[in-house]
């Protein structure tokens, strides 16, 4: 597949899934760029702005097996995984394979499960594989988790570990939409007289793992790598930063940056493709000096005054 067409597929999905999502086209564009380059996506924002319904739409769009996890305190890692059941009949344990064994799992309020069941997810993530009763199971491919946590409501919840949270290469909020945007959603609802949305399949997960493969043929400048590298070492010495982005923070950036890339039909990547994933790709990743709390500086706020300072290399 060349590049030109990974852009022209990748288009037909995102209008396929703007049938379903009004008014949010720059979401959309993040969340196809992060399935082009492999990546697992956290939804950070207030209940009822679609996070749930961009993940189904997105699994419809893309033709690909869809199943979702509500999580909460009583839930299990074999809940998530499955386990072995014993059959009566054939008197031996058989697999039951758990909502983990899908293309795109959504973890729905990924914070309020205990640590132990998060962890259930951490070798799914990083490995694209489960151990269940010490036997290990590959997953489907592709294999992509889109979580989502509620940023204001903390009451039994667990946050997140570091360690987990590394995992996931971009976090993501949708936001409100405008009034416009608002009216339309109730004109598509009163229209089509049902809550349901139903999305026909524009590809298939064949025909994404080649355009993934096609991906890894944009071009990187040197020059690009020094700038991710700069943009990343920084965070580990800026003053308002306690820990900043490990390597694996420079290796979402390249993999955000060249999936942008294709996305726009070039197979080759620029400083602004660089620039538009630093905040999703990182901040997430920077524990902040505990004093700048009460300044309500965040971390997105440090990654932008980074991109300020860091210099733009000169490519063409």
């Amino acid at each position: 597949m060349e590049i030109k067409d990974v852009g022209l597929q990748s288009r037909a999905i995102i209008d396929e899934v703007s049938k379903a999502i009004v008014g949010k086209e720059d979401v959309l564009n993040r969340v196809m760029v992060g399935i082009l380059a492999e990546a697992h996506i956290l939804f950070e924002d207030y209940p009822g702005l679609a996070k749930t319904l961009i993940a189904r739409s997105f699994a419809q769009a893309l033709g690909m097996d869809f199943k979702r996890i509500q999580f909460t305190p009583d839930l299990l890692p074999s809940d998530i995984t499955g386990s072995h059941v014993f059959d009566r009949e054939t008197e031996e344990f058989t697999l039951t394979v758990g909502p983990i064994f899908a293309n795109i799992v959504l973890a729905d309020e990924i914070n309020r499960a205990t640590p132990k069941t998060q962890s259930a997810l951490l070798e799914a993530m990083q490995e694209s594989q489960v151990t269940i009763d010490g036997e290990t199971h590959p997953l489907p491919s592709p294999f992509i988790v889109i979580a989502t946590q509620n940023p204001i409501e903390y009451e039994g919840t667990f946050p997140l570990p570091e360690a987990q949270l590394d995992r996931f290469m971009i976090r993501l909020s949708v936001g409100y939409p405008d009034a416009d945007g608002e009216v339309e959603i109730l004109e598509r609802r009163r229209e089509r007289k049902r809550d349901e949305i139903t999305l026909s399949p524009v590809t298939s997960a064949d025909r994404l793992l080649e355009m993934r493969a096609a991906v890894e043929e944009v071009f990187v400048e040197p020059d690009i790598e020094k700038y991710i590298v700069s943009i990343v070492s920084k965070t580990r010495t800026d003053n308002d930063v306690y820990v900043g982005a490990s390597p694996r923070g420079s290796l979402a950036l390249l993999k955000l940056a060249r999936a942008q890339a294709a996305l726009d039909g070039r197979d080759y990547v620029l400083p602004d493709d660089v620039k538009a994933f630093a905040e999703p790709a990182l901040a997430h990743r920077l524990i902040l000096n505990p004093d700048l709390w009460s300044k309500r500086i965040t971390e997105a706020d440090v990654v932008n005054k980074i991109l300020r300072l860091v210099p733009v290399p000169k490519v063409g």
